[in-house]
Formats: structure tokens, sequence, C-alpha cells
């Protein structure tokens, strides 16, 4: 059968239901005479006469009661399986999967994973911590977070953050031992917690003020690939730490961190929710994305 076959066969159904063309034509959209076509089409292909005519009534010929009957079960799970795929459409449900960093997943999907939860517990969330870029397509992964120009531009990408605070934090009982720095070459005589990117290189701490820019390659006796741990280390007095100011800020607030050199910290670069372009969006990633630009 053919996709031909299948329309004409609803064509069929349509004017059985009603014995009437006028009726059936405006139920599927279409004239009259256009479905007087499409019958006898399927009338010649089947070799069998399906309904009676005349200028004032429809009627079903035998063939045509025992199609109809043969006909309406079959139809009826068509459509309501048509159904079933359009509200799932509609309706968060399934496997929802995230690539992301540790620290980005902590400031995009943690403050909102309970919420998420609680409002669409028939969708699954996998988080895919991986320390640097992967290829979602390859991955089977939905979508991932990542600063913008890190993000293929054949992505769709959707801003889920401010530009970020950096910060230099340390623990306070580490700055009696050494002075907290007033100026960035300040920093060349501390011990720092160095950071190092997927690609081998390590990072080097950037400082702006008043239009004025400095970048420093400092020095250390540890290096980390995890901004949570670095951070961490900072709490353990093991240096100054480099890092974005949401993941230091609930031990500032607790008071087991010190900001150190607060006027020279640039804003960096947002993070950014991206996914394939070339398909719709799955209902659980568009509920996600709605819910982490809600809140701001």
């Amino acid at each position: 059968m053919d996709r031909g076959d299948l329309a004409d066969l609803n064509t069929f159904l349509a004017v059985a239901e009603h014995l009437s063309f006028r009726a059936a034509a405006a139920q599927l959209g279409v004239t009259p005479s256009a479905l007087s076509h499409s019958i006898r089409q399927l009338e010649a292909r089947l070799g069998v006469k399906l309904l009676h005519r005349t200028t004032r009534s429809v009627s079903l010929t035998d063939a045509g009661r025992r199609l109809r009957e043969r006909l309406r079960p079959g139809m009826e799970q068509i459509s309501d399986a048509l159904e079933e795929l359009k509200d799932e459409g509609r309706r968060p449900f399934g496997r929802l999967r995230i690539n992301a960093t540790e620290a980005a997943a902590a400031m995009v999907i943690a403050p909102v994973w309970a919420k998420f939860a609680s409002e669409f517990p028939q969708v699954h969330l996998e988080i895919c911590a991986d320390s640097g870029p992967v290829d979602i397509v390859t991955r089977g992964i939905d979508a991932g977070i990542s600063v913008r120009n890190r993000i293929p531009a054949e992505m769709i990408a959707v801003r889920v953050t401010e530009p970020l605070q950096a910060v230099i934090v340390a623990n306070s009982t580490y700055l009696a031992r050494h002075p907290a720095p007033q100026i960035p070459e300040d920093i060349l005589s501390h011990s720092c917690i160095l950071f190092r990117w997927e690609d081998g290189e390590l990072y080097r701490w950037q400082f702006e003020r008043e239009g004025s820019k400095k970048i420093l390659s400092v020095r250390g006796n540890l290096t980390i690939n995890a901004p949570a741990l670095a951070v961490q280390a900072a709490v353990d007095g093991l240096g100054l730490t480099y890092t974005i100011e949401n993941l230091a800020e609930p031990f500032l607030r607790a008071g087991k961190l010190v900001r150190v050199l607060p006027g020279w910290l640039p804003r960096l670069e947002a993070l950014y929710l991206y996914y394939q372009g070339r398909r719709q969006p799955p209902a659980a990633l568009r509920a996600l994305i709605e819910m982490i630009r809600a809140r701001g």
C-alpha cells in the first residue's frame, strides 16, 4: 500500500461516516469535487464499487460497508498514535541529557533541578560533566553549556547567565601569614592554585582596571583542572585561587574565604546553553531553558 492508498482510504472513511461529500469535505478541508475524484480513483484501483451516488444521496454498497467496518478500528488506532506523539511533543517526557563542566552545571542546572524534578517528574535529567567541550550530536546528548566562542557555529545558543564576575580568594589564615596583595604584581610572590585547561595549557590570571589590562602567569605548588576543587583548596589555606564569584559566594558568606584585589578583576564571558539547530528541541529541553531563564 502506498501513501496515496492511505489518503484515499481516509477520504473514503470520512464519506462513509457522514454519507455526505459536502460534510466529509468540510471535515477534511478539501472540496467535494476533490473527494469525489479520490473515491473514483480508489474504486478503480480496487476494482470494486464502494458507494451508491445520486444527486441527492450517498449510500454504501455491501463492499463499502465491509471496508468501513474493517478500516474504522485501524484508522482510530493511527489517529490515537499520532495524537500521543503530538502530546509528547508538547509535554516534557523521557530522558534529557545535558553536557557541561562541573562548574557550569553547578551554576546553571543545580539551582533549578529540584524545581524541575518536581514539576516534570516524567523527565529523567542526566548531567554529563566533562572538563572540556564534546560533540553532543555524536554522543547523543540533547544540549551543552559553554561560553559562546566554544560552541559550534551550527548550534542554536541561548544565554543562560549574565557575564560572570572573576574573583581572587583566600582564607584568612593564609592571609595572616602572607599579607594581601595590593596590586596585581604582588600576586607573583604568593602561592597560587593553578588551573589547567583540558588542552593542557595553564590559565593565566586576568586583571582589568580603568581600561588597563594585565595578564599574569602565576606560580604555586598545586595544579587543578576542577574549579570546585580549586575553591576548596583556597578554603583549606593552600593559597590564592582565581575563580568565578558564583562558586566562591557560599564560602565568602560563611566567612571561610576573603576577596583579594576586588577592584582589579574583570567580568568574564556569559554561559550559553546550546543544542542542534537542525531539529526541534524536545519539550523537556524547552521547559528546562524556560525555567533557567525565568530564574534570571
